[in-house]
């Protein structure tokens, strides 16, 4: 982990994968991850955490799975949304799209009860972004 200031724009430009989260920072336990996402992701749930979005560029799409039926909801760039934990959804973007999230150390981008992962999908607990 670096002590020096960190360029979001220069880590989005140091890869291509979508769905491929990069860690670029921790605060305390929590890692800050940033990611390119087009297409879909998977229906997936985190039994043990809340998961913060941040569209950094683009518009993301998350389906949700609530008592009261499904919703999505949709956040333009600038946005941001929590999904509370033990809450099923899924991520999808139309358009290439840009996000920061932040989850605890370990957390896996799958959850912890998933649906079949597409090949697309990385399955991590987050990639080393090294300027």
């Amino acid at each position: 982990m670096t002590q020096e200031p960190v360029s979001l724009a220069q880590a989005l430009a140091s890869f291509t994968d979508c769905w491929s989260p990069r860690i670029v920072t921790a605060v305390n336990d929590y890692d800050v991850r940033i990611a390119k996402v087009e297409g879909e992701h998977v229906w997936h749930v985190h039994d043990h955490t809340d998961e913060f979005f941040l569209v950094l560029d683009g518009e993301l799409h998350i389906a949700l799975r609530e008592p009261d039926g499904e919703r999505t909801v949709v956040l333009p760039r600038g946005s941001v949304f929590t999904v509370p934990r033990g809450t099923e959804h899924k991520p999808s973007a139309s358009v290439p799209t840009a996000i920061l999230m932040f989850e605890p150390t370990g957390t896996v981008t799958v959850g912890d009860r998933h649906d079949d992962v597409p090949e697309h999908v990385d399955v991590t607990t987050g990639r080393s972004y090294t300027p």
